[in-house]
């Protein structure tokens, strides 16, 4: 972790990872920060990132979920797939956040994979809103003029399976799972909150399938989430993610190949973002969102809108991220490839993603997701998987 420029010495770490967030955001062109239109009125924008600290001592090309949270935690997972290629290409390369597994530590219960974090390693996410979902709820509620819940229309399934309610309905349901914000008379869709699939990441880890591949998810919990402290409400965040909210079922929950139930802490920051919501004052035009996405690591500097880079259309291969599944399938596949191991040979040998996916490691880490779905997080509907020809990176 590096220290910014701009963090006094006797700062809290929660400031400084904030800094650190704030001051790399500060560094982006000017096309990957929001607008002022020809009226003045300047857009706002949700901001995440992850910081890594060592402790002393669609055809899977189009970004089906790039709210803040979940482009930061693909650029993670891009970031470690780097340096496994850093480690393939020279045998002298060292780093200070992952190593090479001992031969010892392979194993069907421990897992396969080759890479794990270090582990003094600590890893810690800031965002500058709330996360959207049940996390956010009384945020939602405080900031409406009319805090009548929107309309959820009838249930039209047949199943069993708890009805998954759109983004802000129900303010009187707390600790249910619950899709991605929306307008009501938007489109159907089955993406999950940030709220939910970071309380899911508490079982799994925050590695991707592709990274799942190649490192052992014991060292890649979150360590911590830091809000600024006007997002912070201690019960929605202990009911979304704590010991004693809706995760409390998978309490002390272990599974084969190196999987807990390990909850982050929640922590707090007086640094806010200067493109933050609250930032256009209360004085401003209704608040707009900005469409344009920035995603920046030691290795990659992107600038998306509406899942693909900017200035291409979703229908255009060539608009892809360098984070979307074809691509970092792609290079899992071909790194897997390289370091020739016995235990993936039938998945690398298919260029299908949904052969890669059937591989052991990724069959322990569907077992997690199923568990913590069927006991914790009641109501997750599964998106149907797409199935796409892997393009070697």
């Amino acid at each position: 972790m590096q220290s910014s420029p701009t963090t006094a010495p006797d700062s809290s770490l929660e400031d400084r990872i904030a800094d650190i967030v704030l001051a790399r955001f500060n560094e982006l062109p000017a096309k990957s920060k929001p607008a002022t239109d020809n009226e003045g009125n300047r857009s706002w924008v949700p901001l995440s990132g992850i910081v890594l600290s060592k402790v002393p001592q669609a055809q899977g090309f189009v970004l089906h979920d790039w709210h803040a949270e979940i482009l930061a935690i693909r650029g993670f997972n891009h970031y470690l797939l780097q340096e496994c290629h850093r480690f393939v290409e020279s045998s002298e390369h060292t780093s200070p956040f992952i190593r090479r597994r001992n031969e010892g530590e392979e194993s069907l219960s421990r897992g396969l994979q080759p890479f794990t974090i270090q582990e003094r390693v600590k890893i810690y996410m800031y965002c500058s809103e709330a996360p959207c979902g049940d996390a956010s709820m009384e945020l939602t509620m405080s900031n409406q003029e009319d805090d009548t819940p929107w309309a959820v229309l009838p249930k039209v399934t047949d199943t069993d399976q708890p009805e998954m309610l759109k983004g802000r309905g129900y303010f009187s349901e707390l600790g249910i799972v619950r899709r991605k914000p929306s307008r009501p008379d938007s489109p159907p869709s089955l993406s999950k909150s940030c709220s939910d699939k970071l309380a899911l990441k508490q079982c799994t880890s925050l590695l991707s399938s592709p990274a799942s591949l190649l490192f052992s998810p014991e060292n890649a919990y979150l360590h911590s989430l830091i809000l600024p402290s006007s997002q912070y409400v201690d019960s929605a965040c202990d009911r979304a993610f704590g010991r004693t909210g809706r995760m409390k079922s998978v309490l002390n929950q272990q599974w084969n190949g190196s999987y807990v139930f390990r909850p982050f802490q929640v922590k707090t920051t007086g640094r806010e973002f200067k493109f933050s919501r609250r930032s256009l004052g209360s004085a401003a035009p209704t608040p707009k969102s900005s469409n344009i996405s920035a995603l920046w690591t030691p290795v990659l500097q992107e600038t998306l809108i509406n899942g693909v880079l900017q200035g291409r259309k979703q229908t255009d291969p060539r608009g892809g991220s360098a984070v979307c599944r074809l691509r970092m399938g792609g290079l899992a596949m071909n790194l897997l490839r390289a370091l020739a191991i016995p235990a993936f040979a039938h998945a690398v040998a298919s260029p299908r993603y949904s052969d890669l996916k059937k591989t052991q490691p990724l069959e322990n880490r569907r077992i997690v997701k199923e568990d913590a779905r069927r006991e914790a997080l009641k109501g997750w509907v599964r998106n149907v998987e797409d199935d796409f020809e892997l393009i070697p990176v």
